[in-house]
């Protein structure tokens, strides 16, 4: 009974949480047409100068390392990308909503972020080793960044059982989302799912937050990018780069290394580059400085 409260007290929580501004909603309704342009994109950011101070910020960053200021906005969304100014704008949002100090009672906030990052950053340099097209890699960065975002309302929500997964987790060695399981009666992939399906973020996302520990069993139509997300999950993981709380993290199925063409050695191999990456793509976590 108490675990079917905790369950209903998240959905509560989730339910009541702002949903995503207009412009960012009339951005990923744009950017869903394959016929979007540059220009279309304009017109919708140029009504919101906070969002359009942000794309200014992020094209003008370390991230891009472009020596001359860009000032014009349509130059900085053809030169970033339809799908990067919308995943600036997704992250903004999904950060205004869900990553502040006060949701962060069993979680460092820090290592949480930095841990996302590397899952987002990884996530692409694996798609762009395995020549995934150059127009969807920064689905790949989002779906990364977005991975664990369940484990802020469980934490936040039901925190006392939160503490007690996390104590699961090391005294029994399991990894962590089977200890939520355990303790909360649900783990982040579900309620990941439900926060993805609430903003109607897409399929690809909601399915690379909602499989990424089960992949295996996965049968969808992303098995691309929920089997690249789960990779990179268990590199920031076994590498311990940023931390969201699983110890001892379960090594995916060999059916995902195959998959992918990954090995060990190559995950080993870019970790320097990896970490250079995150402190470039902090830019995302710092659009509302």
């Amino acid at each position: 009974m108490e675990s079917q409260s905790g369950v209903a007290a998240i959905r509560s929580y989730i339910d009541k949480m702002p949903s995503l501004p207009t412009t960012v909603s009339k951005i990923l309704e744009i950017c869903n047409d394959p016929n979007t342009s540059p220009a279309d994109l304009n017109r919708v950011i140029s009504l919101d100068p906070v969002l359009m101070g942000k794309v200014m910020k992020l094209i003008n960053s370390a991230y891009y390392g472009i020596t001359q200021e860009v000032t014009s906005l349509v130059r900085a969304i053809i030169m970033l990308g339809i799908n990067t100014v919308k995943n600036l704008a997704l992250s903004t949002a999904v950060l205004g909503n869900l990553g502040s100090q006060k949701d962060f009672k069993a979680l460092n906030m820090e290592g949480f972020w930095r841990h996302s990052l590397c899952v987002g950053v990884t996530s692409k340099l694996i798609a762009k080793k395995r020549k995934i097209n150059p127009m969807i890699l920064e689905e790949y960065f989002m779906s990364g960044l977005l991975h664990d975002l369940g484990k802020i309302p469980l934490n936040n929500v039901v925190s006392d059982r939160y503490l007690k997964a996390m104590s699961i987790c090391d005294k029994q060695h399991v990894t962590l989302y089977k200890a939520e399981r355990e303790a909360a009666a649900l783990d982040h992939c579900d309620v990941g799912r439900y926060i993805m399906e609430t903003w109607k973020l897409g399929a690809e996302v909601t399915d690379a937050v909602a499989f990424h520990h089960t992949a295996e069993g996965y049968g969808g139509a992303s098995k691309d990018i929920v089997f690249t997300v789960t990779m990179a999950n268990y590199f920031a993981n076994t590498f311990e780069i940023g931390f969201a709380g699983d110890r001892y993290p379960e090594k995916p199925d060999e059916t995902v290394f195959k998959f992918l063409g990954v090995t060990l050695d190559y995950l080993e191999e870019i970790a320097d580059t990896v970490s250079n990456e995150i402190e470039k793509a902090r830019v995302f976590l710092k659009t509302g400085d």
